[in-house]
């Protein structure tokens, strides 16, 4: 089969097609033909080398597509469900295992390529927005990169909980995306400084409930400096890179304020949790409360342009991949 099978670590040059042995699935396992891949930062960070992987390896944690085989003892699924998958590696293929542990049926009404569009980012979004800091009515946060793929999710929840939305953006075509999926204010961060706009803006010195952050190093200060006493940053990605360490003692200083670095993986520890999270995205996408916008489609051979596309922060949406 055809996959992407990376060597060394590095730049996107590394995302080499090759024809690879087609996986046989294992007991509990089944096997997936791949509709769609979906890229996500995580996979940068592999290829890049910052999450260390044995090599060689085919990334991509996420995926839809079709039950095509299925290995012993597996349960609850048969030879042409729609399922997706959202751990385990190996999704730029055209074939993929999964164990039956970690996948997800997908419903009839929600296609493939939107499953594969929105697995990763809307349950990150859902909880983000539901447990790590729950929204309600009359909260303020502010969602960094808010026109990208979990940014433009966020911000939808968001506002279904009938919080205020600051988001932070970079070109005016990016801030219409975010005022279409509710955001009350977009600001664009390259022609002013965001912390001030907020401050002018709100005529507040500290404002912010909470500060959902994607972008890591260039925000997270002037972020952690508008939170009200007692606020929640939220500094769940990397895009602009790693966050320095920070004293606990500038949290005191800050109001008595909370940190917390969370990842989607404590928040789907169980099946039960994984199957409730994915089906209660699933859930807003059939009744039209919740619009997944796809940037880009690439075919598997330009995995380099995909991540390219991504790192450059030119997305407007999800950047998937197709075999």
């Amino acid at each position: 089969m055809r996959a992407i099978h990376i060597t060394e670590t590095g730049g996107p040059d590394v995302l080499n097609i090759a024809e690879i042995d087609r996986p046989s699935p294992g007991a509990g396992e089944i096997l997936i033909e791949v509709a769609a891949a979906g890229v996500n930062f995580i996979d940068t960070y592999q290829r890049g080398g910052l999450y260390p992987m044995e090599l060689p390896f085919t990334p991509g944690l996420e995926c839809a597509g079709t039950v095509v085989e299925a290995g012993d003892g597996v349960d609850g699924f048969a030879i042409g469900d729609r399922v997706a998958a959202s751990a385990g590696g190996g999704s730029y293929a055209e074939f993929r295992t999964v164990s039956v542990e970690t996948a997800i049926p997908v419903p009839d009404a929600v296609e493939l390529e939107t499953a594969a569009a929105v697995l990763l980012q809307g349950m990150t979004a859902h909880y983000l927005a539901v447990d790590t800091y729950p929204l309600a009515a009359g909260d303020h946060c502010l969602v960094h990169a808010a026109a990208g793929g979990t940014g433009r999710l966020l911000v939808q929840m968001a506002k279904m909980a009938g919080a205020t939305v600051w988001a932070t953006v970079g070109t005016e075509e990016k801030a219409e995306l975010a005022r279409s999926a509710g955001a009350d204010h977009a600001i664009l961060y390259r022609e002013v400084d965001f912390a001030d706009e907020i401050r002018r803006i709100s005529g507040e010195e500290k404002l912010l409930d909470v500060v959902y952050d994607g972008v890591g190093a260039a925000v997270f200060d002037a972020s952690l400096g508008l939170l009200r006493k007692r606020g929640l940053m939220a500094t769940f990605g990397n895009a602009s890179g790693p966050v320095d360490p920070i004293s606990p003692l500038a949290l005191s200083a800050g109001g008595s304020l909370f940190l917390t670095r969370p990842t989607l993986f404590d928040y789907i520890a169980t099946r039960e949790e994984l199957l409730a999270r994915a089906g209660a995205v699933f859930a807003m996408i059939a009744d039209g409360s919740l619009d997944v916008r796809i940037d880009t489609t690439y075919p598997l051979e330009a995995a380099a342009d995909a991540h390219r596309h991504l790192e450059e922060r030119r997305s407007t949406g999800k950047i998937l991949l197709t075999p």
